[in-house]
């Protein structure tokens, strides 16, 4: 049995840390939020009081928090209260530079550290099949594996520092023009006269399939367990594609990378977004693309 500290026990954290009870490990959280409290006690999380409290006694502490410099403030707060030994795994998604000052951090303290970004949303993490996208030291990834399984479908050692977030920015780039195209399909062939069962039986099964249609279709009735089918209920809220695409885009820039097509994605969310549907589902974002939504 691993001692496991878990920092953000949001929406994402509290079905993490649950699978992490379930495995057999200790596990003591800690989150601002007193309602996500409630729930991780309810699944077998040790309460604390603070961030320091809950890492005191951790040999592994992770940490699942909105943006980098969260990351940055509770890594300063937490490192040098960690006990010899621990190993930092930051499953947040941040920007790659960011990442690689929480590694700094950790290194300073000599703690070992990986960034474990995940993708599969709320249902992976609840399911235990979540993708982990790691960077870090071979080392680090070693001693990781083992408290990442429990939560994981897949586990990917990515590279050194902040390469695991390097791919999830790609990975979700890739996802958000995806589904900008699965949905301007189901508009057209709405236009044609084709019917979204005719259109997913060719895509789903040719040169057209992918993701956002095999798996998270943006139709209700194709694929019954996705978001089109409980009204656009997330999911994968568009606020966080936003984001993501936000950091996929600041990080081409920085790197001079061009990415047209990942830039006209992240405008489309962002009027999404600024019409007021962050709450959506990511998918919803056809509804705009119908004309639908003022």
């Amino acid at each position: 049995m691993t001692t496991v500290a878990f920092i953000g026990l949001g929406n994402m954290g509290n079905p993490m840390a649950a699978n992490l009870v379930k495995a057999g490990h200790a596990v003591h959280g800690f989150d601002l939020v007193p309602d996500n409290l409630k729930v991780a006690k309810d699944s077998g999380v040790v309460v604390m009081a603070n961030a320091g409290a809950a890492v005191k006694e951790a040999d592994v502490i992770v940490t699942m928090l909105p943006a980098g410099k969260h990351v940055l403030s509770v890594y300063e707060d937490i490192a040098p209260q960690a006990k010899q030994g621990a190993l930092l795994i930051d499953s947040s998604t941040i920007d790659v530079e960011s990442a690689r000052k929480a590694h700094a951090i950790a290194g300073r303290h000599g703690l070992l550290s990986i960034d474990a970004p995940v993708s599969g949303g709320t249902g992976g993490a609840t399911a235990g099949t979540l993708t982990f996208m790691a960077g870090g030291s071979k080392e680090a990834f070693a001693k990781a594996e083992p408290v990442l399984k429990p939560m994981a479908g897949r586990i990917v050692h990515c590279g050194d520092a902040g390469a695991g977030q390097a791919a999830k920015i790609c990975n979700n780039m890739i996802l958000g023009i995806s589904m900008i195209a699965a949905g301007e399909a189901f508009v057209l062939a709405e236009k044609l006269g084709l019917s979204h069962q005719a259109l997913f039986d060719v895509a789903s099964t040719s040169s057209g399939q992918c993701w956002s249609i095999n798996t998270y279709c943006p139709v209700p009735g194709p694929v019954p367990t996705s978001p089109a089918n409980r009204d656009y209920k997330p999911g994968f809220a568009a606020a966080l594609m936003l984001k993501d695409l936000k950091l996929s885009q600041e990080a081409a820039q920085a790197a001079g990378a061009v990415t047209p097509l990942g830039a006209e994605a992240t405008q489309l969310y962002a009027l999404f977004n600024a019409m007021g549907h962050g709450g959506t589902d990511f998918s919803g974002i056809i509804k705009f693309l119908r004309g639908e939504l003022s």
